[in-house]
């Protein structure tokens, strides 16, 4: 074994890791109605960009092709989004959120931000915007 010292609790994996074990506790103790978080980021981002092919929104959100494909299921079977075949490209699908599926959203949104900020309550202010800041570097280098 190396002659450093390999501390757990000091390794990025181990706390990005603790830290989003503490987030998603948070989120299911504080979300209404009851949603995954993968459901909230793809509702959100159909709120503000869609109707998004669905592969599209999966690359926005994150997603693989499996994950999205699921999402948007149990999203449909709620009644919150519709998908239907794009009308120039039958081959692709267009999702969009229904009327139910907007008015879901903005009951989920006051809740959405108030996770955020329990999350990030033990830091002040100016942490917050270093972290995030931080977190965006980390989570894709490539932007500035």
């Amino acid at each position: 074994m190396s002659r450093r010292k390999y501390v757990l609790e000091d390794q990025v994996g181990f706390l990005l890791r603790k830290a989003n074990q503490r987030h998603r506790t948070i989120f299911s103790q504080m979300i209404v109605p009851r949603i995954a978080p993968a459901q909230l980021a793809t509702l959100v981002k159909l709120g503000t960009d869609g109707p998004l092919h669905q592969n599209q929104l999966g690359r926005l959100v994150a997603m693989d092709s499996a994950t999205i494909t699921g999402v948007v299921n149990r999203l449909t079977q709620r009644g919150w989004v519709q998908s239907g075949p794009d009308d120039d490209d039958a081959r692709l699908s267009v999702v969009e959120l229904t009327t139910a599926g907007r008015a879901a959203l903005e009951e989920l949104l006051p809740h959405a931000a108030a996770i955020t900020r329990a999350t990030l309550a033990p830091l002040t202010r100016e942490e917050t915007a270093l972290f995030l800041g931080l977190l965006r570097r980390i989570a894709d280098p490539t932007v500035d």
